[in-house]
């Protein structure tokens, strides 16, 4: 492996925002990966479409069932599957769906919910997308890219006050925050040196992050200083679409340079991925059909999935009306058949609903497979410092609004009352359970004992250094019928995690498997 020094003097440096956009994009690092025709093929995408459409009967019983047995497999299905499955209306049968989901994610995940926290870092950005409220053209955003001191004291609340672990770190695209600002922000996240109220020792101990597209040099060096999951979303797979709202001659204006994201990183040796699209700009039907195609693309070339994916929902934004007038809106009914059937389609993969959505439809979400979610989130550039406790939100500091702003104590104790655990969990990244070795895992089963053990381990420490009297009192029963579930199904690993267990309530941190 490269080291760091040999590796930094190939990060390219722009000095102007005009420079970046003419210049960035490295056509050599994506024809090879199209050569033999583009993973998106439209016209296919749209007969498979119809042809699920025109089936005599789309709520054949025998049909779906063989389907959903293949999901209980942890296969991934077929695009005419999964074409299939969005074609059912029987109520019967999507209800049978539904209790198939949520089983495949406890299958894979157990039972928990891994907790996580967005920290924006800039939004600087030399795009205009036309339903974002960074883009460019949009003169009532507030600019702010954060220093080191101002991202230092971000994550003195986020892991020193709130407890939070996981970071999604979010950028703007721009030559000033390109890929030696990215590393620069992880490193400090990491070097923290935080105590709890009761002076136990947090932190920050991974940082995912959620960035324009890079080039394989630049990659290598997130991979040098840490990164989790890279996560980059398509926003629309429709190229008339993903034109219209993007303008040619910016950087994000060039479609294969985005759609192919995570081969580039997968050539870096940044071996999870996190995809999504933004639901409300085209049919949702092409976008999860479209979503499905982008993971077996990654499959077949890599033997890799995408890591996660995410849904996010339009929004509204400052500088932009789309998010009220686009005709591709989303009900909040077809919002959760989405997640539902992405479940059902790549089974292994980690599932994002984010606090874009209200609080009624991420509760839902739950029951259809989600696997990760954020809480007591601020958006705003530099907000968590500013607003210590629950904050206001502003448009014009921040990317969209935010509908669900439950606090995070109060999305754990909601999720302690469902008989749900929540998870700080990043030991997987830690141990080398990334890319293949992950996917093996999650396909077989085997990482979610290890989810299971890491969930309860962190969960303990979240609960003696952050919680309330009367949060512990609703949460305890959860992360003790967690430990008896361990010593029932896993007896020979018990009495190490109930030695782990007993070390971190005598005020031991980070032990996990």
């Amino acid at each position: 492996m490269q080291t760091t020094a040999k590796i930094k003097p190939e990060i390219r440096k722009f000095k102007t925002a005009a420079d970046y956009t003419c210049n960035f994009i490295i056509r050599d690092q994506i024809d090879p990966y199209l050569k033999n025709g583009h993973y998106i093929n439209e016209s296919r995408i749209m007969r498979q479409l119809a042809d699920a459409a025109a089936t005599p009967n789309p709520n054949d019983p025998v049909r779906i069932r063989e389907i959903l047995a293949k999901s209980r497999q942890i296969e991934t299905l077929l695009p005419e599957e999964t074409a299939a499955l969005i074609q059912v209306t029987d109520k019967a049968l999507l209800d049978e769906m539904a209790a198939t989901a949520l089983a495949v994610k406890k299958a894979v995940y157990d039972n928990r919910v891994v907790m996580f926290a967005p920290l924006y870092l800039s939004n600087l950005c030399v795009n205009s997308c036309e339903y974002c409220g960074f883009k460019s053209c949009n003169s009532n955003q507030k600019r702010v890219m954060l220093t080191m001191d101002e991202v230092r004291r971000e994550i003195e609340v986020l892991a020193g006050k709130l407890g939070h672990k996981r970071l999604i770190a979010v950028y703007g695209e721009h030559p000033s925050t390109s890929t030696a600002y990215i590393a620069e922000t992880i490193r400090t996240a990491y070097a923290q040196d935080i105590k709890a109220p009761n002076g136990a020792p947090v932190g920050i101990r991974r940082v995912n992050v959620n960035a324009a597209p890079l080039p394989i040099e630049d990659l290598k060096v997130l991979k040098e200083v840490g990164i989790g999951t890279f996560q980059v979303f398509q926003e629309t797979y429709h190229r008339a679409t993903y034109k219209r709202l993007h303008p040619q001659g910016t950087v994000k204006g060039d479609y294969d340079w985005r759609t192919t994201a995570f081969h580039r990183a997968m050539e870096a040796g940044v071996d999870d991925v996190g995809m999504g699209v933004l639901y409300g700009l085209y049919d949702w039907k092409f976008e999860l059909l479209s979503t499905i195609y982008h993971a077996r693309e990654l499959e077949a070339k890599y033997n890799i999935g995408p890591h996660t994916i995410s849904f996010p929902r339009l929004e509204p934004a400052s500088g932009t009306d789309l998010p009220s007038t686009s005709p591709y809106l989303i009900d909040d009914d077809t919002f959760l058949r989405i997640v539902m059937i992405t479940r059902l389609s790549v089974p292994y993969t980690g599932m994002i609903v984010t606090c874009r959505e209200s609080p009624e439809s991420r509760n839902a979400c739950i029951s259809y497979g989600i696997t990760q979610m954020d809480a007591g989130s601020n958006i705003a550039l530099k907000g968590y410092s500013e607003y210590e406790s629950q904050s206001p939100q502003e448009q014009e500091r921040q990317q969209f609004m935010l509908a669900d702003t439950r606090s995070l104590e109060e999305m754990i104790t909601y999720l302690a009352r469902q008989g749900i655990i929540t998870s700080f969990c990043t030991a997987g990244y830690r141990c080398g359970r990334t890319g293949g070795c992950i996917m093996d895992s999650l396909k077989t089963g085997k990482e979610g004992k290890f989810c299971k053990i890491n969930a309860v381990l962190t969960f303990r420490e979240w609960l003696d250094d952050f919680a309330s009297e009367a949060t512990k009192k609703i949460c305890e029963p959860v992360l003790n019928q967690e430990l008896q579930a361990i010593q029932e199904h896993l007896p020979l690993f018990y009495p190490t995690v109930k030695e782990h267990y007993d070390r971190i309530c005598a005020g031991e941190r980070d032990l996990f498997f």
